[in-house]
């Protein structure tokens, strides 16, 4: 299933290399709604970029309205009887908020996972 919000990019990281198959770059942006009151809220929303996308945030300056594609991926991991679970917003596109978006249908895109070869021995559940 895919998603797609609009906001104003507020942080943006350094591209965190987890092993030599696997890379990830997390951004923060900020959305701001308000009720038929008036009242407003805002909402402050971390996403991430894996493998070959993470150069798809170097072009945006913090503070610039963007808007993002994404997907949601939860994950089941147990340690010592414990049971957690995870999300992550797995942003597949990224583009500056307004810009012409071609005519062509949305597809849904599979989510991306990690390569098999990918270590999960690790105490870190993603």
């Amino acid at each position: 299933m895919s998603f797609e919000i609009s906001g104003k990019l507020i942080e943006k990281y350094d591209t965190q290399v987890i092993s030599d198959r696997f890379k990830k770059r997390e951004f923060v942006i900020e959305k701001k709604d308000s009720t038929p009151n008036g009242f407003e809220f805002v909402e402050t929303i971390k996403f991430q970029l894996t493998q070959e996308k993470c150069e798809g945030l170097d072009p945006f300056a913090i503070g610039e309205d963007i808007t993002v594609q994404f997907n949601i991926k939860g994950k089941r991991w147990e340690k010592n009887g414990q049971v957690s679970y995870f999300n992550n917003l797995d942003a597949w596109k990224v583009e500056k908020q307004g810009s012409v978006v071609s005519s062509a249908p949305k597809t849904t895109s599979a989510p991306q996972t990690p390569p098999a070869e990918f270590d999960q021995s690790d105490d870190l559940p993603f």
